[in-house]
This record gives C-alpha cells, sequence and structure tokens, in this order.
C-alpha cells in the first residue's frame, strides 16, 4: 500500500531517527510511505486567532500537495505536524468563508476544499495495518522492556482532532504489547512537556520534565516511548538541569515509537538510529540483550 508522507521540518535534522526507523518499519507491514514533492513547513503551531488565516496557508499548500500528488490521505509522524495538518484541514471543511478567502490567496494554487484525510502513523498502524498483523510479523519481541507511553498534548487534543481518548489513551499502550515490551501505567502521559516554553521560560521546562521524567523513573520505566520530537528535545536537553536540580533523578533514556516498532519487526539496529536517541537508549537495548553486544 502507497501513502502519501508528510515528513516536516525536524524529521530531516533533528529527529532523523524517527523517521528512518519509520519508513523501514513500515516497508515491512507492507506501506510505502511516499514523501510529498515540494512540501513546505506546516507552520508548527496551529494559531488560534480567529482572523489569522495567512497562517494557515502553509498547512494548507501542504494538503493541497497532496491532492496533486492524486491522493486523497497523508500520513504524519511529527504530533505537531499532525496536529496543524488536521486542524488546518478542518478548518477549511467547515468554513466556507474562510475557505474562499484562503483559496483566493493562493491564486497559483488548485483550490482545496477538504478532500484530502490527515492521520497519524499511530492511526495507521491501528485501524490499517491492525495489532495481530503486526503481530504476526515481530520476529524480536522485545522482553524484558519496560516503558512508559508519553503522549503529550498534540495527540490527544482538541477532542476532534485526536487519535485516541483525550483521557486515556490506549494506541501507544496497544503498540508495545505487540511488540513484547511491557507498558507500565503512566498518569502523566498527556501531560504538556512544556513546549515552546522552552524558549519563553526554560526553568518552567525543567520543572515539567521533572514531573514527567521522575515519575517515569519511580514507576521503574526504563525508557519513555513518544511521538513528538519537541516532546524529546524538552525531555532531553533539560535532563542534566533536572539532575542538578533533583538529585532523586539519575536519568531517563527517551526512544520514538518507530525505532521500537522497527526493531521487533527486524529491522537492521544502524537503521534505527538509536545513537542519536537521548538518555543511552542503545546501551540499554544491549544490556536486554535486544540487539547484539559490540564486539
Amino acid at each position: 500500500m502507497d501513502l502519501s508522507y508528510y515528513p516536516g521540518c525536524t524529521l530531516k535534522t533533528k529527529a532523523l531517527n524517527f523517521e528512518d526507523s519509520a519508513i523501514a518499519a513500515m516497508a515491512v507491514l507492507g506501506v510505502n510511505l511516499v514523501e510529498l514533492p515540494r512540501w513546505n513547513c506546516c507552520g508548527t503551531v496551529y494559531s488560534m486567532a480567529d482572523d489569522d488565516l495567512a497562517h494557515h496557508i502553509a498547512p494548507v499548500r501542504n494538503l493541497v500537495r497532496v491532492a496533486e500528488q492524486g491522493s486523497d490521505r497523508v500520513v504524519t509522524l511529527c504530533s505537531f505536524c499532525y496536529n496543524t495538518l488536521k486542524r488546518a484541514d478542518l478548518l477549511m471543511r467547515n468554513s466556507q468563508e474562510k475557505r474562499d478567502t484562503i483559496n483566493s490567496f493562493m491564486d497559483d494554487e488548485i483550490d482545496y476544499d477538504g478532500q484530502v484525510e490527515v492521520v497519524h502513523l499511530l492511526e495507521v498502524l491501528r485501524d490499517d495495518v491492525g495489532w495481530e498483523a503486526i503481530g504476526r510479523t515481530v520476529k524480536a519481541p522485545l522482553e524484558g522492556l519496560k516503558v512508559v507511553p508519553y503522549y503529550g498534548c498534540t495527540l490527544t487534543r482538541p477532542q476532534g482532532v485526536a487519535i485516541d481518548s483525550v483521557e486515556n489513551p490506549t494506541v501507544l499502550q496497544d503498540l508495545m504489547k505487540v511488540l513484547g515490551a511491557t507498558a507500565l501505567d503512566f498518569p502523566l502521559a498527556t501531560e504538556c512537556c512544556g513546549s515552546f516554553e522552552i524558549v519563553s521560560d526554560p526553568d518552567a521546562v525543567v520543572e515539567r520534565a521533572y514531573a514527567i521524567l521522575g515519575m517515569a523513573q519511580r514507576k521503574g520505566a526504563d525508557a519513555i516511548v513518544l511521538s513528538c520530537p519537541l516532546c524529546a528535545h524538552n525531555l532531553g536537553q533539560k535532563q542534566a538541569e533536572v539532575a542538578d536540580k533533583y538529585s532523586d533523578f539519575t536519568g531517563m533514556p527517551l526512544v520514538y515509537f518507530t525505532q521500537l516498532l522497527a526493531l521487533a519487526v527486524g529491522v537492521s539496529p544502524e537503521v534505527c538510529r538509536f545513537d542519536l536517541s537521548f538518555g543511552g537508549v542503545e546501551a540499554l537495548l544491549r544490556e536486554r540483550g535486544l540487539i547484539p553486544q559490540r564486539v
């Protein structure tokens, strides 16, 4: 199955481990992620101002690229990209006045009327591939690995955009169980990591990071599984400051769900790029016997 794929900016720079592992894992599962031609930044954050239509042009242009590709569906990996594209699509579907204004501004593009469905890769795994099919494809179960699933804000908010239950999502837990890992209960699974406060109030992000990382550590997790490069940045780059401020914190590995998926279905660890993951993920997996020890 071919599926139009929007990577977004960060997956081409800081999150190559996210993209490389996803493309390889989905190929094993029979899904070919076809990258959009001429894609641009999604705009990162969906504008909440009612009259800020110019902010929505960037995500809508990407949806136009999907239509030009001859597809009516596009998948994203980054949670922020998903949220922004999905909400821009809903805006174009639900408001004729705003749709007409944006289309008239983009006079060199085809009109976009909401003809593209935006989905997250976790939805594709759950709803298209299916847990049973993934389970049959697993070659190297992640036995002995204890993880906490972390969704952050943008996969489960707002209600009409959420890929799962807003209050009690389970899609990451279900995936981890299928892969053979132990998914621990995590009450802070949908708490904000601090988001872009990392720029304006980095001390607040230290506190948010400690709340999330510290609870994962107290739960006995080996690693936190996530799907957002910004969450990976905030929870990773602030660990040194968290450790300096809170003596009970000793560090927490962070890993994208696609990396564990790829490893479990037989993709080479080198392709999974665990060396780019924060917190010694590669060493952890070697210790658990999930990837070979270096000779």
